[in-house]
């Protein structure tokens, strides 16, 4: 039987997910076989179905100031059980090691009085936010949701490329794929032992409800988004319908008296935990952009006065800063006491005199990144660069050297993608979603894998023109994981709550002015502030 995979192009120096040197991998022959099965004319007819259900679904993102479906190939991705075993084990590691250096950014400081990281390194950063230093959340999370984006290299090796535990976004994606595959596929799917995905909004509102304040028996949770302007609208609304909470906007909330309210029908009512898919410039405009109203007036005050939670907690942007980035491996050793179980990619700090000298003089062969960027914007792609356009980087790195990392260019794994009737490699990351609710880091298994649809291209978020793909984690037969592995419990335990009366209507609806409101939602994404991606997390998996 002619097979779909025949002429299919691989490279020694490319690691194919799918096939290897001597053929189709292990875990992937019975997808290959299911493939073949069905034949070119069935997948091209499945594969036009699933474009058609997601234009139809209105599944979105934002290109250009286009909304535009969101690509999904027909071919999923394989990953073994024993490998996601050493994945999310090294994801929740890294989550844990950052939720412990923002305890001491904002708090005692040790790691710097320690030696571990320089202190000019994160007060020089833009994204450290003086306001909220000393004030400690709730349950002891900064990170209720963390984004860690992987690679595979040349080798096979499953590497860390970048953390995002600011406002990571995407898993509405991964939930969608999912569901729309088990409609495509029904026939394949049903001969893998795959790993669910739908336990993902109840894991994340449980982490909410965790993260109130101390002494509310029922918290009172809400979702909020810029507007329906933002990029990631879809998914803020996904996820505000699938855990059952309401979804608001900055005219929404008001805060009185030290506390958080939102507007309803028939009155205010008490906010106790706000998982925010808004920047931190924008989130108050009594601390930070005064012309905002996206946020609420008076929410940084309500925060420490320990009345209400954000999630995530404001200023973690820090540690998305690609110069911690590569200081990750010393922080695990110095927190956890262990060896990174995911390695880093190999970087250079170009505020280093001797780094900087051998990146300017090997700048057209290595990958140069903003350390604030976002989205696949402002890489310096040193190999597809003109000679005027080297000569413009190293200017533009001596200027600024503490604003720039470099890397070498890692070749991406490919796995099979259906372009033009056919399959063809194409590059992928992956990015696993994780929970954190304060005793057990929990990572949703499979996470969202983004491919760059171009041949020969690299960069994979969907702001360039990229896609994605399902990925399937197999479980061992017959068995399914729910609860978090032993390794990734957290010892710390959330204080004991009491119960505390819930808030009922306190007078009628004010009527706020939506005017400027109208006009600011798209700012927060189209400009924001001078060196600063306005959602670094959502421009991220976008």
């Amino acid at each position: 039987m002619e097979s779909l995979l025949d002429g299919y192009p691989t490279s020694p120096l490319i690691h194919d997910e799918l096939l290897g040197s001597d053929g189709v991998r292990p875990q992937c022959a019975r997808l290959a076989r299911g493939f073949d099965r069905l034949g070119a004319e069935e997948v091209r007819s499945r594969a036009a179905y699933l474009a058609s259900r997601y234009v139809d679904s209105g599944v979105t993102f934002d290109l250009g100031g286009t909304e535009k479906p969101f690509p999904l190939d027909i071919m999923p991705r394989i990953i073994e059980a024993r490998e996601w075993d050493t994945i999310s084990i090294g994801v929740a590691q890294r989550v844990y090691t950052l939720e412990r250096f923002l305890g001491d950014v904002y708090g005692s400081g040790q790691v710097f009085d320690d030696g571990v990281v320089p202190r000019r390194l994160v007060v020089s950063s833009p994204n450290f936010i003086r306001e909220v230093a000393g004030i400690a959340p709730a349950n002891g999370v900064r990170i209720h949701v963390a984004g860690i984006d992987l690679i595979r290299d040349g080798d096979g090796t499953m590497r860390v490329l970048e953390d995002n535990v600011r406002i990571p976004s995407g898993v509405s994606y991964v939930l969608t794929n999912r569901a729309a595959m088990a409609g495509v596929l029904p026939d394949i799917m049903r001969r893998h032992n795959v790993e669910p995905v739908d336990v993902y909004p109840s894991r994340l509102r449980a982490a909410l409800e965790a993260a109130a304040p101390a002494g509310v028996s029922e918290p009172n949770v809400v979702v909020l988004t810029p507007g329906v302007y933002n990029s990631a609208y879809y998914e803020h609304s996904l996820l505000a319908r699938t855990m059952g909470v309401p979804l608001v906007e900055g005219p929404d909330l008001v805060c009185r008296q030290g506390r958080v309210y939102v507007r309803t029908t028939s009155g205010l009512n008490r906010v106790d935990v706000i998982y925010r898919r808004v920047d931190d410039d924008f989130i108050d405009p009594v601390h930070f952009r005064p012309d905002s109203v996206l946020g609420a007036a008076g929410l940084v005050s309500a925060v420490a006065n320990g009345t209400v939670t954000v999630a995530n907690w404001i200023g973690n942007g820090v540690a998305d800063d690609k110069l911690i980035y590569t200081y990750l491996p010393d922080l695990i050793r110095y927190y956890c006491g262990e060896e990174p179980v995911l390695p880093n990619v190999d970087t250079w700090r170009l505020e280093e005199p001797d780094s900087l000298a051998e990146v300017l003089d090997r700048l057209d062969e290595l990958v140069v990144k903003p350390v604030d960027g976002s989205g696949g914007k402002g890489i310096i792609m040193g190999p597809e660069c003109t000679g005027a356009q080297i000569d413009a980087a190293r200017a533009r790195l001596r200027a600024d050297p503490r604003g720039w990392i470099a890397q070498p260019l890692v070749q991406l794994s490919t796995v099979p993608t259906f372009i033009d009737d056919r399959l063809v490699p194409r590059r992928v990351d992956l990015r696993p979603f994780a929970v954190n609710d304060g005793n057990a880091i929990w990572v949703l298994p499979g996470g969202l894998t983004r491919v760059a649809l171009g041949e020969g291209q690299f960069i994979v978020n969907s702001s360039q023109g990229g896609g994605s793909k399902d990925t399937w984690v197999l479980g061992a037969p017959g068995t399914r994981r729910t609860e978090p592995l032993p390794s990734i419990q957290i010892q710390a335990a959330a204080p004991t709550r009491q119960a505390e009366p819930r808030l009922a209507a306190s007078g009628p609806m004010e009527q706020p002015d939506r005017s400027i409101w109208e006009a600011q939602q798209g700012q927060q994404q189209q400009a924001g502030l001078p060196g600063r991606d306005v959602e670094a997390g959502e421009e991220t998996a976008c």
